[in-house]
Parts: structure tokens; C-alpha cells; sequence
């Protein structure tokens, strides 16, 4: 019997008969569930598609061939055929991503985690190996766990579709489900499918013979004598109901795309003998496979809620968390606010993008289904849509990923905030997320929407100021609110020293009236500023603390209060490009304050997988770091340096009107 260990890249793979093959699958199996186990991941998903990853290194010659993993979060079995079994530190600092990296491997070829868009990398590729005259190279696209009902798929699929020479094979992992199961229209007409289609008829459809007969018959009745036109019509009419009996697939063949299937996902024969039939039609062919997520683990079969999706440590045997956390996170926080709100307000709507339970909607679609509304993976849909909600009189709630936010920009600046609608956003693993690495940080999100005229943005702190912020947000009626909160447990209680008028919560002032340094935390890093200001304080530094609670409009007072201060510093775990310092620079300038300020913020690059501590330690967002920056612009040893002590601006809140009319005299 062939062991895991001996094989190294997918040409061993190809060496083996069937009887092994079966092995190999039961050993991949085994070393997901050990290893994932420890680490944690995607364990439901790679379970699933075991079987398929092996037939489509048997059939086809990767990196030669080029195979696009939609997601990419499935693309652990294809990690083990390709010579990376080093699990043991998957996820983590300096071990295996979470999902493809050319860094890693020639095999990997799509990086980027967001759903649907790899069937445009197929187009993409596909078309330039026939511009290069590349034509024995096939591009092959995996597609599934429910990133069929991104429209961006449907868009790749027309255009794939409309070149019957071009070397693409699209790959249907049909396993019913995103996170939970898959929602719409789209998911029920792929359910009706029925296993009757046979592997004959597979073969006569693809078979570039059968085309040009039918082609040629085609033509020749259609333009023939009344009587051939007639019988045209018929034949057509019997051909499309023995189509759609057979394949119940008629949507795939409208767009002109050969339809395979479907095909028994954990048998690897069945599917290499799809695969070869698709590969020999020369041209585009969609194969349908049928596959079970979580296959072969009882526990992640037995799961309901997502089939284990995604684990963290896990007992093996029981698929039961290692360590059982009673911390409350920003989520379970969200989550029963929700239901609190919806109990007390009609008009409340929750909109998901296929992440009903990440996001915490779970129980206020228990009490109130009909008020909680699953797009599928369809972020732009879901955004345009609480825009048509908002006009009927509804107030929508769409809760998603901070990283799924960036594709529908575009819906939230002409759909929503150019018609003035009444949507508030929660953004989800805010920030610097940790393990699943560059595409799922949540670092671009305040950077992207202060673009947004109008818009307001909160970055909740704590539990307490997460539920007062998302109830500030619904009240707002004719703008859109974005409510962003990071991955995790919520941080300690903070109780503000004041408040001020316009609604900034001031932390921390210096007892001695000391005010050298105006720290401003920004969500999660309010302590972090706290702390800061402790440390200061020992090298005799007084530094004020606040936090602006709503990040966007600008508030004066912190205008008001840079100006009495020596030195400004905003901390913020989104990018510094475009970020919350950046803006506050340009806030403070347009009234008259100059006061030297020190984004401590997300570098400009994409960043590596690893715990959230260790990131942040990376891009210098440290307690460390930032009193040593401080310390340096006191000194006048970096820029920006701090004023002279005493040396305050002299554009407070009452002089700012009249400083500004003598700019303009």
C-alpha cells in the first residue's frame, strides 16, 4: 500500500492504480483531521474535496496546466500533492498559508481569498495562451462552496463561454453549501439536478463530431423547404426537454458552455473520466461534481450549522474545542444587540452574504426569519439592495467581513450614500485579523469609506460602546453609518473621564494639567493609547487620551484639543495611506490647527499570516514603539517634532473663525 509520505508531487499521484488511489484518499483524510485539528482552518471543505484534487492532478499536468482554486480556502489536499505536507505550523508565523501562495509553490497561482472571481482568472489566462499560441495548456477553475450566486461568476462564465477554442474547464465543486447552506434560486435549480445523466451521453455531447453533425443538420434544416423547418422546430423542441430532463443544467448550455455531469465527486474514476471527456472536446466544458463537505469526519458531518467550515483546535475524536472560551466576542456583542433591536423595532432588517452564523445573526434569524436576508457571496447585491430597503421604509442592517466590504465600494458611494438611504454597515474582523492572512486583514475599510460624502464611521472600543454606537447608527435616516469592530474577544471595560459635547470620550487627562501629547485611539487601540499615556507619564510626558467614538464626521473638539497639546498621535489597525491620521491632518489644518501629528497606523503592503500580536509587532503598533516615537519628537529627533513646551496654537476653538477669515482676507 502507498503511503502519503511517498508522494511528492502529482506525478507519483499518476503512478498508482485505483485501489490505491482509494488509499492515498483515506490517508489525506486522516492527515487533514490530525493536523487541522492542532492548528486550525478550513477542515469541512478540504474533506470534501479530496477525491476531486486527486483526479485533477491525474488528468492534468500542473504547473504546466494551470489550476485556479476559487476561494482558495480548498486547496489544503492540493498543498499535500504538491509536495507541502508540513502542517504542523500551518496558519501560523513563517509556516503554510491558509490558502494558495506563490511564494510556496509553483502549483499556487490565485492568492486572493474573496469568492468568485476565478472563473475571470480562467478567462484571463485561457485567453492569453491562445494570444501566445499556447495551445497544449489548459486552465482549469474550481468553483464552489456557494461562489456560483457571485454575480462576478455569471459575468466570467458569458465570456469564457463565447470562445469554443479556448482550453478552459470549469469545475463545479457542487457540496450545496457557502458556510451554511446555499441560498437562491441558482442553488435550487443545481439541487434539482438529478444523478440520471450517464456517462454515454456525457461523451456524445462533447464529442466535436457530434457538434459539426449537429451543426451542419442544423443549418441545412433551418434553411431548407417549409417541410425541413417544421421538422427543425420539432426535433429542437424534443432536444431541449430531453436536455433538461437529462441534465436539468439548461442554463450552462444557454451560455453556450459544454455541460458535464453530474459527476459522483468522491468517486476519482467517475471523475477522471469526466475530466478526459471535457479535456478532449478542445474547447469550454463546465463539469458538475457532487461532493460532501466534511466528508469522511462524523463530526463535521453531524455540524448543521457550517460543516466545519472553518475549526479552530479541536479534540480529533470529538471535533470539540480544545479550550472553550468564555470571553465574549465583538460578534456574540453584535449579535444579541441585533435581536434586542429587532424585538424593538419593526422596521429592523438584517442582511447577510452567506455568513448568517460568523456574523452573529444566528439568533435574531431564529426569532425573526423573514427579517434576516442571505444573499449568498453577493456583497454588492446585498449593499444595493438595503439601498431599495431603505426606500421602502425599512431600516437594513448588513453585517459582513471587513475584507468582503472592499468589493462593493461602489454600491456604498452610488447606491447608498448618493441617494441619502438610511444603511448601516457592521464590519466584522476589522483590523489585522491574524491567521488566514493578506486577503482577509481588515486594514482597507477606513481608508475606503472617508472617501464617502456623508458617510459616518464608528470604531467601537468595548462592549458597551459597540451596543451604544450600532443604536446611534440606526437612528441615522437619510445617510450610511459604518460600524467596524475587530476579530475576537472584547477588550476590558473603558470608562471615559468625560465626555465632550460632541460626543468624543475623553480616557485619560493628565493630572498636573501637563498637556504635552494628545493620544487618539481608534477602536480596538484605545488601550493601547491608554497604556501608552501610563508609560509616558513615568518619563514625565502628560498625554491626554480620547476616543472619537465616531470616527467620521470629524469632531472640533479634538481640533479644539490638539491645539492646547504639544504633539498628536492617532493609533489605528487600518492602513496609514488614506487612514483616520491622514484625515484628522487635513481636519486640523482646514481650522487653523498645526500641531505636529504621528500616524501610527497599517503600513502600505500586504500582510503575512500570524497572530494578531505578532502583525501589529511587525508594523510597529506596539506600546514599545509608539513611547519610543513620542520620546523622539519631544526630543526633536524626529518628525514631526513636538512644540517647545508653553508653545501652544493659538487657533482654539474660538480663534479658528476669525484665523480663517484673516486666510481669506
Amino acid at each position: 500500500m502507498p503511503h502519503l509520505n511517498s508522494i511528492t508531487s502529482p506525478e507519483d499521484l499518476r503512478a498508482l492504480d485505483q485501489e490505491e488511489l482509494i488509499d492515498v484518499a483515506e490517508q489525506i483524510r486522516q492527515f487533514l483531521i490530525t493536523h487541522v485539528a492542532k492548528t486550525g482552518g478550513h477542515l469541512g471543505p478540504n474533506l470534501g474535496v479530496v477525491e476531486l484534487t486527486m483526479a485533477l492532478h491525474r488528468v492534468f499536468d500542473s504547473p504546466h496546466d494551470t489550476l485556479v482554486f476559487d476561494t482558495g480556502h480548498q486547496s489544503y489536499v492540493h498543498k499535500i500533492l504538491t509536495g507541502r505536507q508540513e502542517f504542523d505550523r500551518l496558519r501560523q508565523q513563517g509556516g503554510l498559508a491558509a490558502y494558495p501562495s506563490r511564494e510556496e509553490s509553483e502549483h499556487d497561482v490565485v492568492e486572493s481569498s474573496h469568492a468568485s472571481s476565478s472563473l475571470s482568472w480562467v478567462d484571463g489566462i485561457s485567453r492569453a495562451r491562445v494570444l501566445a499560441g499556447e495551445d497544449d495548456r489548459w486552465t482549469v477553475g474550481v468553483i464552489g462552496d456557494g461562489a456560483l450566486t457571485g454575480g462576478m461568476a455569471w459575468e466570467a462564465l458569458n465570456n469564457i463561454a463565447g470562445d469554443e477554442h479556448r482550453k478552459a474547464i470549469i469545475v463545479v465543486n457542487d457540496n450545496g453549501r457557502s458556510y451554511a447552506p446555499t441560498v437562491g434560486g441558482l442553488a435550487k435549480t443545481m439541487d434539482g439536478v438529478t444523478s440520471q445523466v450517464r456517462k454515454k451521453i456525457d461523451q456524445v455531447r462533447v464529442s466535436r463530431k457530434y457538434v459539426q453533425t449537429m451543426r451542419f443538420m442544423k443549418e441545412k434544416l433551418k434553411h431548407g423547404n417549409a417541410f425541413q423547418r417544421g421538422t427543425y422546430k420539432s426535433l429542437h423542441a424534443i432536444k431541449e426537454s430531453f436536455k433538461d430532463y437529462w441534465a436539468a443544467q439548461p442554463m450552462f448550455a444557454d451560455l453556450g458552455l459544454k455541460y458535464i455531469g453530474p459527476v459522483d465527486g468522491h468517486s476519482i474514476q467517475d471523475l477522471e473520466d469526466a475530466l478526459k471527456a471535457a479535456k478532449a472536446f478542445n474547447g469550454p466544458v463546465l463539469v458538475h461534481a457532487l461532493t460532501q463537505k466534511g466528508r469522511g469526519y462524523a463530526p463535521a458531518r453531524e455540524d448543521e450549522a457550517d460543516q466545519f467550515h472553518t475549526v479552530g483546535v479541536i479534540d480529533p475524536e470529538t471535533g470539540l474545542p480544545v479550550k472553550k472560551s468564555d470571553s465574549q466576542s465583538f460578534t456574540d456583542v453584535f449579535g444579541a444587540e441585533m435581536l434586542a433591536l429587532a424585538r424593538e423595532r419593526d422596521d429592523i432588517v438584517a442582511i447577510t452574504a452567506a455568513m448568517l452564523q460568523p456574523v452573529g445573526l444566528g439568533a435574531m434569524q431564529q426569532e425573526f426569519p423573514d427579517r434576516v436576508i442571505d444573499v449568498g457571496i453577493a456583497e454588492q447585491h446585498a449593499i444595493a439592495s438595503a439601498a431599495g430597503l431603505a426606500y421602502g421604509g425599512a431600516h437594513p442592517v448588513v453585517a459582513l467581513y471587513s475584507t468582503f466590504m472592499n468589493r462593493a465600494y461602489d454600491q456604498l458611494l452610488m447606491d447608498v450614500a448618493l441617494h441619502k438611504a438610511g444603511v448601516t454597515i457592521t464590519l466584522d474582523r476589522s483590523g489585522v485579523t491574524g491567521p488566514d492572512g493578506a486577503s482577509h486583514h481588515g486594514v482597507w475599510d477606513m481608508a475606503l469609506v472617508q472617501s464617502i460624502p456623508g458617510l459616518r464611521l464608528a470604531a467601537p472600543r468595548d462592549a458597551s460602546s459597540l451596543r451604544e454606537q450600532l443604536r446611534e447608527a440606526v437612528a441615522v435616516p437619510d445617510a450610511p453609518s459604518v460600524v467596524r469592530f475587530a476579530k475576537g474577544a472584547v477588550a476590558e471595560e473603558l470608562t471615559p473621564v468625560r465626555r465632550t459635547e460632541d460626543g468624543v470620550d475623553v480616557l485619560v487627562e493628565p493630572a498636573d494639567g501637563q498637556r504635552d501629547v494628545l493620544l487618539v485611539g481608534i477602536g480596538a487601540l484605545a488601550p493601547m493609547a491608554v497604556e501608552v499615556a501610563q508609560r509616558l507619564r513615568s518619563h514625565g510626558v502628560g498625554a491626554t487620551v480620547v476616543d472619537p467614538r465616531w470616527v467620521l464626521p470629524f469632531a472640533r473638539s479634538i481640533a479644539d484639543m490638539a491645539a492646547e497639546h504639544r504633539l498628536v498621535v492617532t493609533l489605528e489597525d487600518g492602513i496609514r495611506a488614506g487612514g483616520v491620521g491622514s484625515r484628522y491632518r487635513q481636519e486640523m489644518r482646514a481650522l487653523g490647527v498645526d500641531t505636529g501629528l504621528n500616524e501610527v497606523g497599517v503600513p502600505d503592503e500586504f500582510l503575512a499570516h500570524g497572530t494578531r500580536d505578532e502583525i501589529l509587532a511587525d508594523a510597529g503598533i506596539t506600546v514599545d514603539a509608539v513611547v519610543s516615537q513620542v520620546l523622539e519628537s519631544m526630543r526633536g529627533e524626529r518628525v514631526p517634532r513636538a512644540r517647545e513646551a508653553g508653545a501652544t496654537d493659538g487657533a482654539g476653538a474660538a480663534d479658528t473663525e476669525a484665523a480663517d477669515a484673516g486666510a481669506r482676507g
